[in-house]
């Protein structure tokens, strides 16, 4: 009774190993996981290089409003300076 009982278990240990992945679908599946990681790799550098884009026009724009900010300062001082000049020469 023993042997008959051991000998389906050897013939489905025997299916079980057999039906295992091949050479060929293992190395299917490495190379779509090397795919997949060079993919997130590239997603990564995507973001990154947005995020410094983004990072590099917010101070481009900030230096434009002080520039701005600059500009109407002086005009305001040339405009005082032009004003004080005036009103000494009428005195």
């Amino acid at each position: 009774m023993k042997k008959l009982f051991y000998i389906p278990a050897v013939l489905a240990f025997a299916v079980f190993a057999a039906c295992g992945p091949s050479a060929a679908e293992k190395r299917a599946k490495e190379v779509a996981d090397s795919t997949k990681v060079a993919d997130s790799i590239a997603a990564v550098q995507a973001v990154e290089a947005a995020k410094a884009q983004a990072a590099a026009d917010s101070i481009a724009a900030a230096a434009e409003v002080a520039a701005k900010a600059q500009a109407a300062a002086d005009s305001i001082a040339a405009a005082e300076a032009a004003a004080k000049t005036k009103g000494g020469k009428k005195k």
